[in-house]
């Protein structure tokens, strides 16, 4: 896929991890961080290095390499639907205009990164953040594009 112009970033977790060697503890920090366009595009990945600004930038680098194309209808998601990972359950809700991205932490900065103004969504299960955003990530990857699908079904948009 051809990676869209002009895209932001934002760092939804920074995690300091520890490795126990024969000499004491080595100390990194592993960052997850999600990358847009605000127009269908996003995408998430991990870094981890000695230095925390290191580590979000491996985590930027893998984001781009990661990205998806997200069917979107009026600033919109175009059905609801239930994304999982792990014990992580998504919920993401249509709504409509004017109702603004009601999202917590995680979600909130991936909706905020595909374009999406007007949802709602509840995390049900595991808070994680990674399992949070790899079940929103499910979720997004299950959206179906009602034009896609009516061309495929030989039908209008409006008879589905």
């Amino acid at each position: 896929m051809r990676q869209p112009k002009h895209l932001k970033d934002q760092v939804i977790s920074i995690n300091r991890v520890t490795k126990v060697v024969k000499g004491g503890k080595n100390l990194s920090f592993a960052a997850l961080v999600v990358v847009g366009d605000e127009a269908g595009h996003v995408g998430f990945g991990t870094g981890k290095a000695r230095e925390v600004p290191l580590a979000i930038k491996k985590g930027i680098e893998a984001a781009k390499k990661n990205l998806i194309r997200v069917p979107l209808i009026n600033n919109t998601l175009p059905h609801q639907l239930i994304g999982r990972f792990g014990a992580g359950r998504v919920l993401m809700k249509p709504a409509s205009e004017g109702t603004g991205v009601i999202a917590g932490g995680a979600v909130r900065a991936v909706m905020q990164a595909v374009g999406v103004r007007d949802v709602r969504t509840k995390v049900l299960g595991s808070a994680n953040p990674h399992n949070v955003v790899r079940a929103t990530f499910d979720g997004l990857l299950k959206m179906k594009d009602p034009m896609e699908l009516a061309r495929l079904r030989g039908k209008q948009v409006e008879e589905l």
